[in-house]
């Protein structure tokens, strides 16, 4: 919303890729067997007027480059919502093909 500067939103975005990574690893083990991240879709609680949730997004999209590299390349979606569950800033979906 209006309350979490965007660059702050962005770090968060970041966490959230981190977090989304750590979920991954805990069903699959070892995160070589990532062979592409395909999407990544970022929610980004918004006020009205806010336009840049891309620019929050790429705190995500970022990370799986800099982790990745050319397997960290992706598909994405970065949608402004007038609320988020338990009041996040931020929420990232992420979608990876598994070798």
């Amino acid at each position: 919303g209006a309350e979490v500067d965007p660059e702050v939103a962005k770090d968060l975005a970041r966490t959230c890729a981190i977090n989304a990574i750590a979920a991954i690893r805990s069903v699959i083990g070892d995160l070589d067997r990532i062979e592409q991240v395909v999407k990544v879709v970022g929610f980004v609680s918004s006020a009205p007027d806010f336009t840049g949730q891309p620019g929050v997004i790429n705190g995500a999209s970022e990370l799986f480059g800099e982790i990745f590299g050319d397997e960290g390349a992706h598909a994405r979606s970065a949608v402004g919502v007038s609320e988020l569950p338990r009041n996040a800033p931020v929420e990232v979906e992420v979608i990876a093909e598994i070798g």
